[in-house]
């Protein structure tokens, strides 16, 4: 893969059933060089692969998907260059949108829509900003500006979060917007102005997000922070409001303790909760390292059957976790799906995401496993009919249908990533495991260059190291693996102690102990392909790079070793001191990680920084919240200081996802300062 092939990396997300299963709409995006940014469409999709896919629109930036329920519209997102989110609507078979919300309305957009189980209405949430910010400020355009805001006052730790900012001022509510299905007629579209307009559900100093509708339609779930001492912990937990409310700050809290929800359903039923969540411990801490789970709570009767909102009463019954410690499902690609057989997760496995059915008894199926990764999913609503996203070495995300006990395996229905698989740049992945220093399995891969273009070797070698520490890399198509293959290097990649998707012990074993065993397995891995004579390596040639906490693993290396050509310290968490008080996870990650002051500073690599003799270039966001911009330009500083060679790359506008979801521009000439620091460093 080229730098120049990004806007090739198209992929498939968010699909949605019809109800009787027979049409799927989903998501195709690709970066977009013309506008700079992810732009793409919706298609309609026939789940038995009769008939080609259909374009449903033809919008900048069309996402999320929502088929209503009597399969005749879809609610979806739409972004215009440089804008916000707005909710519209487009009949199944065809036809003009239509907006249903403005930036007047929602100024900072909308979120992904949930239809009402009836079809009268529409949930989803946005962020309200306070007057006079984020653009809602009037007056003279030169006192409209950010720098013209009134000051903020901070009164807990968490009030900011990376890619969104300050939270604080502008929080997350529930919205609901009725729908009238009768003016939606074709032939009776009502003018803009005598539309419904999207009514504030939820208020208070707390962002809801996971909206959902209860089974009777009467009510809304939403997962939020609303109980004393909020915004000092992780707690996060499900509560209720009336959809008929009017921003209500008391919400019912339904499912709360020492849980970090991250997303909610309910069964079609009413009878019972879903929920992916967090344990924590008695502080509502130690998130760190820790699984996310399965857990369904069974909701009491209502003494009254036909009151208001009765299918979820306040105070469900307590959360019973369904999947043990070692299944991982908290991959932010995740989801959590509810169909009339169970509850459709994601679990991390190996490298993999795959797809697990779960019943309310725990029991376990997998539904789709082996070299890929499933990122989304939607089921009709008999589970007759299952649809999934999957990523794979060749494709950011494809739509399959999914035939549980199908040995022909999954249906594909779409070809998102035909154009970039055609040019014959994506190498394949070579599966490894070698042995740590104690013994201890590492798992990894390896990707070669192009034989045809770059000969028979000995390359030369990048060993990259992933972020988290609890991530993991994967058999999704990894564009900076493929790149730097493209470029000639041979690429190492592995998931040692610390990554997620390998149990929780493998998870755990880095707490209080970061740069030990993680460091032994990165090296050993590095050490066991290098010494394999079926791959042509060259062990005298050897970079390092990583980001976040592949930066740390990559700064502190070349504080022990001076084996490596050169090194890209990237988005690096260096100093776990400084981090405490400048990122947005500061306030509790590196206590949880290191376990106390003296860990953290002895455990930095800022700590053995004089050390250092490799050439580095270091590379940060400016607007990186998570591991912030002063880690970056410390590193920098301290290896120029003494007379290290290095360089500070600096990305404008840019979060700590620069490399994901970054500007395409910004994307592209990374990878080409990469190249540049390579090619003078590590020459092919």
């Amino acid at each position: 893969m080229l730098p120049s092939d990004l806007p090739l990396l198209a992929g498939c997300s968010s699909p949605s059933l019809t109800p009787d299963g027979r049409t799927a709409v989903v998501s195709v995006t690709a970066p977009d060089p013309a506008t700079d940014e992810e732009a793409g469409d919706l298609w309609r999709v026939a789940t038995d692969g009769s008939s080609p896919l259909h374009r449903l629109t033809r919008g900048h930036r069309d996402t999320a998907p929502a088929v209503s329920p009597d399969g005749r519209w879809v609610a979806f997102l739409r972004a215009g260059p440089g804008g916000r989110p707005q909710l519209h609507l487009v009949e199944l078979d065809g036809g003009e949108p239509l907006a249903l919300t403005t930036s007047q309305q929602l100024p900072l957009g909308a979120g992904a829509p949930a239809w009402s189980p009836d079809g009268a209405a529409l949930a989803f949430t946005a962020r309200v900003p306070e007057p006079g910010r984020y653009g809602t400020a009037t007056g003279p355009e030169h006192l409209r500006g950010p720098d013209a805001e009134p000051p903020r006052l901070v009164t807990t730790p968490a009030h900011r979060v990376d890619g969104v900012g300050f939270t604080l001022d502008r929080r997350q509510h529930a919205f609901v917007l009725d729908v009238d299905r009768t003016a939606l007629d074709a032939s009776e579209r009502v003018p803009a102005p005598q539309r419904p307009t999207p009514r504030q559900v939820t208020d208070g100093d707390a962002d809801d997000t996971c909206v959902t509708w209860t089974a009777d339609g009467l009510a809304l779930l939403v997962v939020s922070a609303r109980h004393e001492g909020a915004g000092h912990d992780l707690r996060r937990g499900v509560h209720r409001v009336e959809a008929t409310a009017h921003r209500q700050h008391q919400l019912d809290a339904v499912v709360g303790g020492d849980l970090a929800v991250s997303r909610v359903a309910a069964d079609p039923d009413g009878r019972r909760l879903w929920l992916l969540a967090t344990v924590l411990d008695e502080r509502g801490l130690g998130a760190v390292a820790q699984p996310e789970s399965l857990h369904t709570a069974v909701l009491t009767a209502d003494p009254d059957p036909g009151g208001p909102g009765s299918a979820v009463p306040p105070g469900a019954g307590a959360p019973l976790r369904l999947t043990p410690p070692d299944v991982d499902l908290g991959d932010p690609a995740g989801f959590l799906l509810v169909d009339a057989a169970g509850a459709l997760v994601a679990e991390r496995h190996r490298g993999a995401l795959r797809l697990l059915r779960v019943r309310p008894d725990g029991s376990r199926e997998v539904l789709l496993d082996g070299q890929l990764q499933v990122t989304g999913a939607a089921a009709a609503p008999d589970g007759s009919t299952l649809v999934a996203v999957v990523a794979d070495p060749a494709s950011r995300g494809e739509l399959v249908r999914v035939t549980p006990h199908d040995d022909g395996g999954p249906l594909r229905l779409t070809d998102a990533g035909g154009p970039l698989r055609a040019t014959g740049r994506l190498r394949p992945l070579r599966e490894v495991e070698h042995p740590s220093r104690d013994g201890y399995p590492v798992h990894g891969w390896v990707v070669l260059p192009d034989e045809a273009r770059f000969g028979a070797g000995p390359h030369p070698v990048l060993l990259m190291v992933h972020g988290g520490p609890h991530a993991q890399y994967g058999w999704g198509l990894f564009d900076e693996a493929q790149v730097a293959a493209g470029a000639g290097y041979a690429v190492v990649m592995g998931n040692p102690r610390g990554s997620a998707g390998y149990g929780l012990a493998h998870g755990e074993a880095v707490l209080g102990a970061l740069g030990t065993v993680d460091a032994d397995d990165v090296e050993a891995l590095l050490d066991g392909v290098l010494a394999d004579p079926s791959l042509p390596l060259d062990a005298e040639r050897v970079g390092v790079a990583g980001g976040s906490y592949g930066g740390y693993m990559t700064a502190l290396l070349t504080t022990r070793t001076r084996r490596f050509a050169a090194a890209v310290v990237e988005r690096g968490y260096l100093d776990a001191t400084s981090f405490v008080g400048s990122a947005d996870i500061g306030w509790y990650f590196p206590d949880q990680l290191h376990g106390s002051e003296e860990a953290m500073r002895e455990q930095s690599p800022m700590a053995h920084v004089a050390s250092v003799r490799t050439p580095t270039l270091v590379i940060h966001s400016e607007q990186d919240w998570r591991c912030p911009v002063e880690q970056g330009q410390r590193w920098w500083t301290a290896l120029r200081r003494q007379g290290v060679e290095t360089e500070l790359l600096l990305f404008p506008g840019e979060g700590h996802e620069l490399t994901r979801s970054g500007r395409p521009s910004h994307r592209t000439a990374r990878f080409e300062h990469l190249q540049r620091w390579w090619d003078r460093h590590l020459p092919v």
